[in-house]
């Protein structure tokens, strides 16, 4: 069973977000922060990040770009979850790093859809 980090400080997008990957089989951690988000991973290896962008503290884009240049945790795939859907948003995103970029409110079968394809790589 795979375990997923969600790192995201709104409750409501977190509790939804959990609902789908637990209604999923999937085991959650949850982060509300990006430091948060790497004190977790300095004990759980998780097989896939999903990470809001607008963060307490360091951005989502930031965090991204700092697990993947971190060689104990580059290889986990990461999606960034943002309510900024511009085509800039989503460049930059991938630029640092993401291996996908869906947008808020997320739809529980897209994100079901791109968890299942990174995981499994």
């Amino acid at each position: 069973m795979s375990t997923i980090l969600v790192v995201e400080d709104s409750i409501t997008d977190r509790e939804a977000i959990n609902r789908y990957l637990k209604q999923d089989g999937f085991i959650v951690l949850n982060a509300e922060s990006a430091e948060e988000a790497l004190q977790k991973l300095q004990s759980n290896k998780p097989d896939l990040i999903v990470l809001d962008v607008i963060l307490p503290g360091q951005s989502g884009f930031e965090l991204c770009r700092e697990i993947k240049t971190d060689p104990e945790t580059k290889s986990i795939p990461a999606i960034v979850c943002s309510s900024k859907n511009t085509d800039v948003d989503k460049t930059w995103g991938n630029m640092l790093g993401a291996d996908a970029y869906l947008t808020k409110p997320v739809d529980e079968t897209l994100l079901i859809q791109t968890v299942r394809k990174l995981v499994s790589r």
